[in-house]
């Protein structure tokens, strides 16, 4: 795993995230439908994230190729995916208030936040071409139709290098450790309690 990938998993602002995460393992409950339901969610958002990694070029070009030129946020709306899909998986009582949490600071806080610093400097550095790439995409929920200006160049082909450079492979990494964590939930549960004892 990279050393900036590493730096970005241990940073304090995302502790209050693993105890969400410690909660829904703890309280989880997965049976075989919502295993089901929950993996599709999950590997769909990772899909759509590796996707999305593949055709993004960070501050050298407006990226407008691949999911880009059906919604402007591809990774945050597999992220999203993802993190529904986990819940969905464990299941139990602690899963409702969780996804109501996070779904309330993605929206409320998160999305917009990200919105306005990125949007700023994504205008600053490609101007009028921005401007109307942000009117014309919606932000998470794609358009049917690929948009695409002659004035701005696109990313010819996804590429695995760029998946690599994004760092999405470790990314990945997490999700599929998440997934067989929630997975494994009832293991690791009698485990633990075996552990504190009566």
């Amino acid at each position: 795993m990279k050393r900036g990938v590493l730096r970005r998993v241990l940073r304090p602002k995302i502790f209050p995230w693993y105890v969400m995460a410690a909660v829904l393992i703890w309280h989880a409950d997965p049976t075989p439908a919502r295993i089901g339901v929950g993996l599709l969610l999950v590997v769909a958002g990772e899909g759509l994230r590796f996707w999305s990694a593949g055709y993004l070029v960070k501050n050298r070009r407006l990226t407008v190729s691949g999911p880009y030129a059906h919604l402007r946020h591809p990774l945050y709306a597999g992220t999203m995916l993802v993190g529904v899909g986990l819940l969905w998986m464990g299941g139990g009582s602690a899963a409702p208030w969780l996804l109501l949490v996070g779904l309330l600071f993605f929206f409320f806080h998160y999305l917009p936040y990200k919105e306005r610093i990125e949007s700023a400097r994504l205008e600053r550095r490609y101007g009028e071409a921005y401007r109307r790439y942000r009117v014309a995409v919606p932000a998470l929920l794609p358009s049917v139709r690929a948009w695409s200006d002659p004035e701005v160049a696109r990313v010819e082909g996804w590429s695995a290098e760029r998946v690599r450079a994004n760092n999405e492979d470790g990314a990945a990494l997490a999700v599929a450790v998440a997934a067989a964590v929630v997975l494994l939930q009832p293991v690791l549960s009698a485990a633990v309690r075996r552990l504190l004892g009566p």
